[in-house]
């Protein structure tokens, strides 16, 4: 998106951000199969079309997001226009060298206009400047339009989290290495 500017959240801009439709739709899923046995653990996930597009809802408390946001390194707010667009979220990992995107969330008339990829790229570039070798993503088991845009970006995946998030969906987390 031409004149899409990426920058530091400030106060005032969390009413806003909190208010964005953080929900989304999607037709597909990374569905997890589970075996164990007493010499091998094994999960697997494959891509499964669903019957007809679902509703998700988000995995966290948008009213809890504002106190959450407190503990991240940084917000960074896609604006254009002085509207915003969307908006990422970085911690900083306890793994060294690493951070980690706790939320990318693009307002629904926003989506599919390359606002996500800007973003990820602006953390990208975040990461690098502090020294950070690793950038992880992570998201849903549900989020499929989250992990075809990991995907598309060069992240791959580094493994999941059962019952990771307050709903107790799947987390999947993928991993770009920066160097």
């Amino acid at each position: 998106m031409e004149g899409l500017e990426i920058r530091t959240a400030i106060s005032s801009d969390i009413p806003e951000l909190i208010a964005f439709d953080h929900n989304y739709s999607t037709d597909h899923v990374w569905q997890m199969e589970f075996r164990s046995r007493p010499d091998e653990v094994a999960a697997t996930f494959r891509e499964v079309r669903l019957p007809r597009a679902m509703r998700v809802v988000y995995p966290r408390d948008p009213r809890r997001l504002a106190d959450e946001w407190t503990r991240r390194s940084v917000i960074l707010v896609a604006e254009h226009a002085e509207i915003r667009r969307g908006y990422l979220g970085l911690v900083e990992s306890t793994a060294e060298g690493a951070a980690w995107s706790t939320d990318l969330v693009v307002g629904l008339p926003h989506r599919r206009q390359g606002v996500a990829t800007r973003l990820v790229g602006a953390a990208w570039d975040w990461c690098r400047q502090r020294g950070y070798r690793r950038l992880f993503l992570e998201m849903q088991s549900k989020n499929f339009p989250a992990i075809q845009l990991a995907r598309k970006l060069g992240f791959v995946f580094a493994g999941y989290s059962d019952r990771y998030f307050p709903s107790e969906d799947i987390a999947l987390f993928f991993v770009l290495d920066l160097a």
